[in-house]
């Protein structure tokens, strides 16, 4: 109920009942739909699993940190941490992407106009691609004000996305363990190592924290109950290329006020 709160808040439920209730209520769905994809296979495989808890983040401009649910993986081997890793990314991917395109058939494009609160967002390649397909190519005196359903799957994007960055807890790291075995921690750590220096060479203080959060957690993920159960080249190829995403779904400055 926080999380509902909070992001048809962001979505301008101050301004428009519709905009916030439409950001909140696509938002919310790409959220449950990314965490039952984790939840319904952690039924499968028996593995012990809270329900999806949702967390609010008030006074922002998307209103949720996003979702989780607890887990315990100690019983699982390395084929159903796959299955279970990879199934929430792209359970809540689909309606991203339907909410993406969808939305910016109701975006306009508009002149620029600068304010005191005015929010700029950054634009992964995914979403280039979608906004160059519906509006061609836009003057640099324009730009495209998205709906509050265009919103919705940005910020669902850029929530995968982070999500599939391959260190330790995070579903990449999951299923970068399962391709790879005990391996991965190293390339985990590098990846971490990797993303403090972009951080800080790059000026984008703002994931300092998700940083901090992630070195706190550590970058190595633990052992499964069978680390040579066989993948399959149908799951090897599904997971290389969902690791793949991140480079044409997350942007590293997603706001710029």
């Amino acid at each position: 109920l926080a999380t509902c709160l909070s992001t048809y808040f962001a979505g301008g439920g101050r301004s428009s009942l519709w905009d916030g209730l439409t950001y909140s209520l696509c938002l919310m769905t790409i959220l449950l739909c990314h965490e039952m994809g984790h939840f319904l296979q952690a039924v499968r495989y028996h593995a012990p699993a809270t329900l999806p808890i949702f967390l609010p983040m008030p006074f922002s401009p998307i209103g949720t940190f996003g979702a989780v649910i607890a887990m315990d993986t100690r019983r699982l081997d390395r084929r159903q941490l796959f299955d279970i890793g990879i199934s929430g990314p792209l359970a809540g991917l689909i309606p991203a992407l339907v909410f993406c395109v969808l939305g910016l058939y109701f975006s306009e494009v508009k002149p620029i106009q600068n304010g005191p609160d005015a929010i700029q967002l950054g634009e992964p390649l995914i979403f280039q691609w979608l906004t160059r397909f519906f509006f061609g190519e836009i003057p640099s005196t324009h730009t495209v004000y998205l709906s509050s359903m265009a919103f919705a799957g940005w910020v669902g994007l850029l929530i995968t996305s982070l999500n599939l960055f391959p260190i330790g807890q995070l579903d990449g790291g999951h299923i970068l363990y399962a391709l790879l075995g005990p391996a991965a921690n190293l390339v985990s750590l590098l990846v971490l190592m990797g993303a403090t220096a972009a951080v800080v060479l790059g000026g984008y203080w703002g994931w300092i924290l998700l940083l901090f959060l992630l070195g706190l957690m550590g970058p190595a993920h633990p052992p499964t109950a069978n680390d040579a159960a066989p993948l399959g080249w149908t799951r090897r190829i599904l997971g290389w290329a969902v690791l793949l995403l991140p480079i044409i779904g997350f942007t590293p400055q997603p706001l710029t006020l």
